[in-house]
């Protein structure tokens, strides 16, 4: 019976251990929530005058690059330049042998000559035809006297008929010398014509010949840079085939695509005569909006850009970045990238130390004090002082608490 009674013991022992200390123990504390507070960094805000600017990347062009080509057909005699060398004007380029010169020069005189001897024989000639003719005629005039002579004795049987023949054979010959004749006379202004219409030709060609022995030494007509050798000295070519080229050290040009929606803008800013700029991302070299191509594309219309200053190392063909600045904009900031919350919002810092969404209008980029890249906004809401929350927060939202990480930058 004792042996039963110990397990009922025990079993009420534990129990009354649990009790007590489920009595005993402390109370646990109240759980109260709080609001979690996010670190950000704040602007302010002071609207001005900035100049926005646009990013371009372009291809440099020499606009007034020349080739030179052969005047005449030969050999290259000289060619004192190299690959990229700087020359100046009058400086020799290229010139072909003068023993290929002199006989073309040669055989176009003596065609010159050639005509203008046979358009003096032909002047002897008519000269000589209007002399021959008179005394044709008279030959002829003579000639029908006997031919009338000689009818009018076989008429009256006083002459044979052999001899009126022979009178009238007489008398065809010197009507068809003196035919003859008239038509050697009447041709004449034609074949002087034709003869001076040659003339003036192979003078032409002598012209022409001169002009090319001349220019067959070709000289620098700028002060350029020689690229595009294609000859060698001792190289046989043909007249006009391209020899070199040659591109003036000013007047380079960036030709660069700009996208439709600022074809207007700055297209009017031309209209009204403003200078726009564009400055190379190392600020070395620096160009000048002066028009725009003659056609566009979908993605846009690409803008001229003169160099203005020396070209240094520039080459036509190098790809450069280079940032376009637009005309001046009143009343805007110039904020970081990280503020902008998608296409157009911004937050504000209240007077609670919350959240506050404010919408805003894109100008455009702009440049730091420092020189990084910056977004320039307008907005009625964005007055002198304002503090804008530059810290992009994933979860941002009108209303968040924030706690402002350091005194506020002021705008740039």
């Amino acid at each position: 019976m004792r042996k039963k009674l110990i397990p009922v013991l025990i079993v009420a022992v534990g129990l009354a251990g649990f009790f007590l200390l489920r009595m005993t123990r402390p109370e646990p504390p109240e759980v109260s929530a709080t609001e979690r507070v996010w670190r950000v960094e704040v602007q302010q805000l002071e609207p001005g005058t900035h100049t926005p600017v646009l990013p371009l990347y372009g291809e440099l062009l020499a606009p007034e690059q020349l080739t030179v080509a052969a005047t005449l057909a030969g050999r290259i005699g000289e060619r004192p330049v190299s690959e990229g060398q700087r020359v100046q004007q009058g400086d020799l380029l290229v010139a072909l042998d003068d023993a290929d010169i002199q006989p073309a020069l040669a055989q176009a005189q003596a065609q010159v000559a050639d005509l203008e001897a046979q358009v003096r024989s032909e002047q002897v000639r008519y000269r000589n035809d209007q002399l021959a003719l008179t005394s044709e005629r008279a030959i002829l005039e003579n000639a029908r006297r006997q031919l009338e002579r000689a009818r009018s004795l076989a008429d009256r049987n006083l002459a044979s008929r052999e001899a009126q023949e022979t009178a009238i054979d007489a008398a065809t010959r010197a009507e068809l010398t003196v035919s003859t004749r008239q038509r050697a006379l009447d041709e004449h202004p034609a074949r002087l014509q034709s003869l001076e219409a040659k003339l003036a030709q192979a003078r032409a060609n002598l012209d022409i010949t001169r002009r090319d022995a001349t220019r067959a030494r070709m000289v620098a007509p700028f002060d350029g840079i020689v690229t595009g050798i294609q000859v060698a000295e001792g190289d046989q070519v043909s007249r006009s085939e391209p020899l070199l080229t040659l591109y003036p050290v000013e007047g380079l040009e960036l030709r660069a695509r700009v996208p439709e929606i600022f074809h207007g803008e700055l297209s009017d800013a031309l209209e009204r005569g403003e200078t726009l700029t564009a400055s190379s991302n190392d600020d070395r070299h620096r160009f000048r909006l002066v028009r725009f191509a003659g056609t566009s594309a979908p993605s846009g219309t690409e803008v001229i850009l003169q160099l203005e200053g020396e070209a240094g190392s520039l080459r036509p063909g190098a790809l450069i970045p280079v940032t376009l600045e637009r005309a001046p904009r009143r009343n805007t900031v110039s904020i970081p990238f990280s503020a902008l919350y998608g296409a157009d919002s911004v937050y504000l810092l209240n007077a609670d130390s919350r959240m506050e969404m404010a919408r805003v209008n894109r100008i455009g980029e702009a440049k730091g004090a420092n020189g990084e890249r910056r977004l320039l906004v307008s907005a009625d809401n964005l007055g002198s002082g304002a503090p804008l929350i530059i810290t992009h927060l994933p979860n941002a939202l009108t209303g968040l608490k924030v706690d402002v990480a350091g005194p506020g930058a002021s705008d740039q």
